[in-house]
């Protein structure tokens, strides 16, 4: 090898640890988080749903209307556990009744 290649191979020994290093502190910020939250059922019925990402502060479920509006409900509050629980069994084939 040349004197000129041999001076190269450090420069190129760092621009591929410094890539490797910026790839690692790459940080995925979620694509939706919830602040606030509706208290009741909504008016248009709700056709699918969505949890929001672990990496938000607050924990939600995102509710899809039928008319395409997306609404943040707390997982905890009974109407929005009863609302999952008739999706999932409608999207399994179950057709168990609510309680």
């Amino acid at each position: 090898m040349s004197a000129s290649r041999l001076s190269l191979l450090p420069v190129v020994f760092l621009l591929m640890g410094a890539i490797t290093l910026s790839q690692g502190f790459r940080v995925t910020a979620p694509k939706k988080c919830c602040f606030s939250f509706i208290t009741s059922q909504p008016k248009h019925p709700v056709v699918s749903f969505t949890r929001t990402s672990q990496h938000c502060s607050t924990p939600a479920v995102l509710l899809k209307t039928n008319t395409g509006r997306q609404l943040c409900a707390r997982p905890s509050d009974s109407w929005v556990v009863k609302t999952i629980n008739f999706l999932d069994n409608k999207n399994t084939g179950n057709k168990t009744p609510l309680q």
